[in-house]
Order: C-alpha cells, then structure tokens, then sequence
C-alpha cells in the first residue's frame, strides 16, 4: 500500500467555506424578504373575487385596506390586535392608476429598454 497521507475531501478550509457561503445564502433571502415586506414589493394578490385594491398607513403598525369582493369594496382595518370590518361602501371608489409610483415590472421594462441598461 501507498506511503503518502490521504488528504480528506472536506477539509477544514473547504468546510468552512461551505458554512460561510450557506450563512451568506440564507442571510441574503432574509434581507430580500425584509425589503420585500418593508416597500411592500408584492404581487397583487386576489385574481378572482376577493382583491385588496388599495391600503393606507395610519400607524407604524396600523392600515386601512380598501378591498373588493365581487362587486362590492369593504374598508377593513388592520393593525396588531387584528383585522376589523370598518364599513362596507355603498359606492365602489374608482382608484386612478398612480403616475408617482410605476409597477415595479414597469420600471424595470422601461431601464431595460434603455440604450447600455440592459445586456
């Protein structure tokens, strides 16, 4: 048999590299997920019925939503006690489509189109 030592496959330098790269990993998903709830950067969610149309801070932790069901718009008050029906409207509101706040898939189409924005 051979003389020379085996030298493992995992050595220390290797896993250590290993754990700083999976800490780097999930610390990465935490900081997108943060940002992602902190400007609220979210799909709509609702494509059928129920849908929330618009939503105003009134607190550090305190929201009115504006939501659709069906037809109808209820306001709903969220906060850290939980939600509370605030009152149905007799009207539907019309929201106009924000100029100062463009989607995000918007933004990104428009700085893609651009002459040296994209690849």
């Amino acid at each position: 048999m051979g003389t020379g030592s085996s030298v493992s496959p995992l050595s220390a330098g290797s896993l250590a590299q290993l754990t700083l790269s999976l800490l780097l990993i999930v610390g990465l998903i935490f900081a997108i997920s943060w940002v992602l709830k902190r400007f609220r950067i979210a799909v709509p969610s609702g494509r059928g019925d129920l849908a929330v149309v618009d939503e105003v801070a009134v607190g550090p932790r305190e929201r009115i939503v504006l939501i659709r069901v069906g037809d109808a718009q209820v306001l709903v008050g969220v906060g850290a006690g939980g939600m509370v029906a605030l009152t149905p409207l007799a009207t539907p509101i019309a929201l106009k489509p924000s100029a100062a706040a463009p989607v995000f898939a918007d933004r990104l189409r428009e700085l893609m189109r651009r002459p040296g924005g994209g690849t």
